[in-house]
């Protein structure tokens, strides 16, 4: 696009869009960019073709799910308040289940409780329709420093393990340390992730 004429462009698609393309295939936009977002949702899914899997085989894929997102959450100082689980079936059809917090929480056994709950919910639909994809996203964000404490006042053995594993992790790698029930199993292919 680069390489034809402004005319051209211009001829072929109308003098406004023609010299707009034009000027952007050469590097011209005064278009501002806005910075500083910060992402509203952090999440991550687990492809898991056409088997059919167990109960326990897709809490495992939950778990890891759960234990990944959290980190990444836990890495940006943010807290969330909602949990969403997302499934693709067999037919290619897509459902979600959420749960929202009454407080935000940034740890991953409460987390973790509520996405096993949520599956636990959908497992007759997943029976009846097969699963091939399964997805988790952690969303109503806030930072770290702004998120009120409930009562009674989160278990503090909870954070201290997150905040001990976290670091471990930033040590020594992700595959330092992991669940029990991660161990030997395949996780799939994790993809690179902007910052959060």
């Amino acid at each position: 696009v680069a390489e034809v004429a402004e005319s051209a462009l211009v001829s072929m698609l109308g003098r406004a869009s023609g010299r707009q393309l034009h000027a952007l295939a050469h590097n011209h936009d005064r278009r501002s960019v806005r910075v500083g977002r910060r992402r509203r949702s952090i999440g991550a899914q687990r492809a898991l073709g056409r088997a059919s899997r167990s109960p326990a085989a897709l809490d495992v894929v939950v778990v890891g799910l759960i234990d990944r997102v959290t980190g990444r959450l836990r890495a940006a100082q943010r807290v969330c308040r909602t949990v969403v689980l997302r499934f693709r079936f067999d037919d290619f059809s897509r459902a979600t289940r959420s749960h929202t917090f009454p407080e935000a929480t940034a740890q991953t056994s409460t987390i973790l409780a509520v996405a096993r709950g949520l599956l636990a919910g959908a497992l007759p639909m997943i029976r009846e329709r097969g699963l091939t994809l399964v997805g988790v996203a952690l969303g109503n964000l806030a930072d770290h420093g702004a998120a009120q404490l409930g009562l009674p006042l989160e278990d503090h053995r909870a954070t201290a393990l997150d905040v001990t594993v976290d670091k471990v992790r930033d040590r020594f790698g992700s595959a330092a340390i992991t669940r029990a029930v991660l161990l030997g199993r395949d996780q799939g292919l994790s993809m690179p992730v902007l910052p959060d």
